[in-house]
């Protein structure tokens, strides 16, 4: 499979999750195991674009695919990308377990609708569960997000 542009390998047992071969296979930590029951989403990833719950998916179901993890959001040089900086900004954090999750499932909502409504934003991230920050800040930064990721496709063209 492909992990972040990068081309990678391992061997895993069939019952090997996706979550534990990023996790303990590539040393990709950023993605976290929350519930192990595929409810609060601290574990989204893309996987051809898609997003999915990694602790739900099996490592060898995955073979050949792209998969995109939290680490690959960042811009090239290493800083945040632009909805990490969102969440950063808008104080869309708070003890940041669920961070990686929200933030990939944001990218993936930003990419279907590039302007949500707040309603939309909510109901997108029904999948995804927060113990510390009530959503409003989260919410907050997305649609910053989606404002200036706007802004640079206006900018593009």
């Amino acid at each position: 499979m492909t992990v972040n542009g990068r081309s990678v390998s391992g061997e895993v047992e069939g019952r090997t999750l996706l979550v534990e071969f990023l996790r303990e296979g590539l040393r990709l930590t950023g993605t976290h195991v929350g519930c192990d029951t595929a409810q609060c989403g601290a574990c989204v990833v893309h996987v051809d674009g898609l997003s999915v719950k990694a602790c739900s998916v099996l490592a060898l179901d995955v073979d050949g695919a792209a998969v995109r993890t939290i680490e690959g959001m960042a811009n090239p040089d290493g800083s945040l990308g632009v909805i990490q900086a969102a969440f950063q900004t808008h104080h869309g954090l708070q003890c940041g377990f669920c961070t990686p999750g929200m933030v990939m499932t944001a990218s993936a909502l930003l990419t279907e609708h590039p302007s949500p409504s707040e309603a939309e934003i909510r109901e997108y991230l029904d999948g995804n569960m927060c113990r510390c920050t009530g959503y409003h800040n989260i919410v907050k930064a997305i649609q910053a997000a989606a404002d200036e990721l706007g802004s640079t496709r206006v900018a593009a063209q």
